[in-house]
């Protein structure tokens, strides 16, 4: 079948929903650019790029309301060097691990077979739901996402029962949520995340908010015995946070973006106003899947339901890869399903720096696309 040529009214004014890389705002583009001149091209040393680096800290400080003792730290690779890196550095014996979906299974899996650490626990439930922690006396780390990006599966951010800092410290992959889902900060230990989602940047850096328990965590670990590679080493990557640098060479067309990203969420309202905008893209796509004849959202749970990436079910004869081609061939791209999920399904992210209403006119251009197919 050719492609159907969506009507103008219904277009977008931003076809960008993909989860990750996602949309990056065109003002933050533009004052990337004017900045260039005397910025790209720097030395990361030096105060040009540290203050950028400075602005990230205290930004994600403030937009978290981070108390008085936690500190951010940035390093060069993504989540999943993170991972790596609290294999070494964060886990002491042995982590607890909840696993619903690609990226949380991903961390159980990094902690599995190192020669340093007792095997993990690892709790697993089906993709769309999510299990709950245990707190086990032998575990003395709880790893779990607080949004699982390839299922849309939304979890709260809490110590498991009669567990404190003292007894293990709760590490939440936040990479999809951070700066968008409300949190307590005294609800977790490390609440670490990519900025390639919320924080409207490119991939390539990771940043990890740590309470005090944890940065006496990573010290005495790196104090004790155990051989950590200088790259994975959070006490080199907390000493260099200190110093608003990391350990070694940053994307500095990120940083800037980053630091962009939080500017105007701050301008905004904050943690608040992010998350207020993503409740009511929720409200736009979910009440729409509830409605629609041929649609559903693929998180049963409502309370679960991700307010940032929304992940809908169709049922046949509607074919969910055929009407993201269809998008994608008027310019409305990456709606796919997660690759490796197999559903026949869409998926779709409603990150603050993606309009509500374009989110309105997206479900009226599938709907357009199911009536003319």
């Amino acid at each position: 079948m050719t492609d159907i040529r969506l009507p103008p009214e219904l277009l977008p004014s931003d076809g960008r929903f993909g989860s990750g890389p996602s949309k990056i705002r065109n003002e933050a583009v533009a004052a990337l650019a004017a900045a260039a001149p005397t910025y790209l091209g720097t030395s990361h040393r030096r105060e040009g790029v540290k203050s950028v680096v400075r602005r990230i800290r205290a930004g994600v400080a403030d937009l978290l309301q981070l108390p008085d003792g936690y500190e951010v730290l940035l390093g060069v690779g993504g989540t999943t060097v993170f991972w790596d890196a609290a294999v070494f550095g964060l886990i002491e014996r042995r982590s607890e691990h909840l696993s619903f979906g690609e990226f949380s299974a991903k961390f159980a899996a990094a902690a599995t077979g190192v020669p340093h650490l007792d095997d993990p626990r690892v709790i697993e439930s089906a993709p769309g739901t999510h299990p709950e922690l245990r707190g086990y006396p032998d575990v003395d780390a709880y790893a779990y996402p607080h949004n699982e990006t390839s299922t849309g599966v939304m979890t709260e951010v809490r110590r498991p029962g009669g567990v404190d800092a003292a007894t293990g410290l709760v590490l939440v992959d936040a990479t999809s949520g951070a700066g968008a889902l409300r949190v307590d900060p005294k609800q977790f230990d490390t609440y670490y995340f990519a900025p390639q989602k919320v924080l409207g940047g490119e991939g390539g850096l990771w940043i990890a908010c740590c309470s005090p328990a944890a940065i006496a965590r990573i010290e005495r670990i790196a104090a004790s015995d155990r051989w950590i590679p200088p790259s994975l080493s959070l006490a080199i990557a907390l000493e260099n946070s200190r110093l608003d640098q990391t350990y070694n060479t940053p994307a500095l067309a990120t940083l800037f973006l980053v630091a962009d990203q939080l500017d105007w969420l701050l301008g905004n309202g904050g943690l608040e106003w992010a998350a207020s905008r993503c409740d009511r893209s929720a409200e736009i796509v979910y009440g729409w899947a509830e409605a629609h004849a041929h649609a559903n959202p693929f998180v049963a749970k409502p309370d679960d339901r991700s307010h940032v990436t929304a992940t809908i079910d169709f049922e046949q004869p509607i074919d969910a890869g055929w009407l993201a081609a269809q998008l994608r061939a008027n310019g409305i791209v990456d709606t796919e399903s997660y690759r490796k999920l197999g559903r026949n399904q869409l998926r779709i992210a409603m990150f603050p720096a993606i309009e509500p209403d374009d989110l309105a006119v997206l479900t009226r251009a599938i709907d357009y696309l199911i009536e003319q197919a």
